[in-house]
């Protein structure tokens, strides 16, 4: 892959009134753990015990508001989605790596990584660096996030949005259109097929895209029957949460050409977005590597050789 540089930030924001957001839906019941590093210090499953904390959560918001309510007004948005998949597909018609920069306050392998967070101030320079697309983590108790933060980021920025959150049932799909998502995660390990297939059909249904997680072959395989274009290679293992871009290096090539790939986690240097590139990645995600220095948004140049 040939890789050009200096090209300006690229934006998706069709026209069009927002209707973001919606002030009904239930904040999450979950408290912020705080410090999250700390807390998961056992790491023999990280990923199972977030997934049990989320489906409680799940579980006493849809009491409040119940999924045939949720699932009316998710229908009733008519503001359009931005076109997260339709970004990177941009990107490699043109040859380009480009970056999904991500915006959190915490994550369990790194505790807090900003304690005076600032979700707008983050995404602005981002976007000002010359980002594809953004992540916003919403997950509350070891990510710090909230549904707040995709509301206040998609109010002062035009990149297209991924909720970066533990997606396992229909309720959260519908509540990601609510709160102006324009992509969801499902991580593989986390679902079936049968219910990976299912949400993704309530997300198409609402026209969201899809960025489907997997760590290793054997997920990358159940992934591909899926219906969707988009393949995130997770670079972190979610249970031990180790990290080694040798992952995208080997799933990668099996990747047919008609899925987009996206190399998560791990990516630290334009050397590393390089390498992952060269094997067929059309884009990155990164977060931690960028939001642990001052300025996250002149990181995220440098990550792109821009300085």
């Amino acid at each position: 892959m040939t890789f050009m540089h200096q090209r300006p930030a690229m934006t998706y924001a069709p026209e069009g009134v927002e209707q973001f957001p919606d002030p009904e839906v239930p904040e999450t019941t979950t408290p912020p753990i705080k410090d999250p590093a700390v807390e998961t210090t056992d790491r023999s499953d990280v990923l199972a015990r977030i997934c049990a904390r989320t489906r409680v959560d799940v579980e006493q918001r849809s009491q409040i508001m119940s999924l045939k309510e949720i699932t009316l007004r998710a229908r009733e948005v008519t503001a359009p989605t931005r076109g997260f998949g339709q970004a990177l597909q941009h990107l490699t018609a043109d040859r380009q790596v480009g970056l999904i920069a991500e915006i959190k306050k915490a994550s369990p392998s790194a505790g807090v990584l900003r304690p005076n967070f600032n979700p707008v101030e983050i995404a602005l320079s981002y976007q000002a660096a010359g980002a594809t697309c953004l992540s916003v983590l919403t997950e509350g108790s070891c990510f710090h996030g909230s549904t707040d933060d995709i509301r206040a980021v998609r109010e002062a920025c035009s990149l297209p949005i991924l909720r970066k959150d533990f997606i396992l049932d229909p309720w959260q799909v519908h509540e990601s259109r609510l709160i102006g998502a324009d992509c969801i995660l499902l991580i593989m390990a986390a679902l079936t097929e049968t219910q990976a297939s299912e949400l993704i059909g309530i997300a198409r249904g609402l026209d969201m895209d899809v960025l489907v997680e997997v760590h290793d072959a054997d997920e990358l395989n159940r992934a591909l029957a899926l219906d969707t274009s988009l393949i995130g290679i997770n670079n972190r293992n979610l249970r031990t949460l180790k990290t080694d871009i040798q992952t995208t290096l080997d799933l990668a090539p099996m990747v047919p050409p008609d899925r987009l790939v996206v190399s998560e986690s791990g990516i630290k240097t334009q050397d590393d977005l390089l390498k992952v590139g060269e094997v067929g990645a059309s884009a990155v995600l990164v977060g931690e590597s960028l939001l642990r220095e001052e300025d996250p948004g002149q990181a995220a140049r440098r990550l792109l050789g821009f300085v």
